[in-house]
């Protein structure tokens, strides 16, 4: 199962982590997976190479971890970006909610 925590300040998104696999299928055909890698790699190249925005950011196998930059937090692109990605992944979790959890953490330190 892949979790997903979105990392949140008042209305401002900090980042997120990806972390697992969602078991839908054999790697290379599971559509959750793709769905998935899709709205936050979409959400980060939009971010850091778009915007040219500095983040962190940490991608091996199966784990992605995005963090913005303090100075950044409040940028409207990139705040749009993030919220275009949650709402994304909140219809993902529609239809396949039982491959991958999500959860939103508000005001934790990240």
């Amino acid at each position: 199962m892949t979790k997903i925590v979105i990392y949140k300040n008042k209305n401002h998104i900090l980042g997120f982590e990806v972390s697992g696999h969602s078991g839908y299928a054999e790697e290379g055909s599971d559509i959750v997976c793709s769905a998935i890698s899709t709205a936050t790699q979409m959400a980060v190249t939009g971010i850091t190479e778009v915007l040219k925005l500095n983040a962190f950011v940490e991608i091996s196998d199966g784990y992605l971890k995005f963090k913005l930059q303090n100075a950044d937090f409040d940028n409207e692109k990139a705040q749009f970006m993030l919220k275009s990605m949650q709402i994304s992944l909140q219809e993902i979790a529609k239809e396949y909610g039982n491959y991958f959890k999500m959860e939103v953490k508000k005001d934790d330190v990240f």
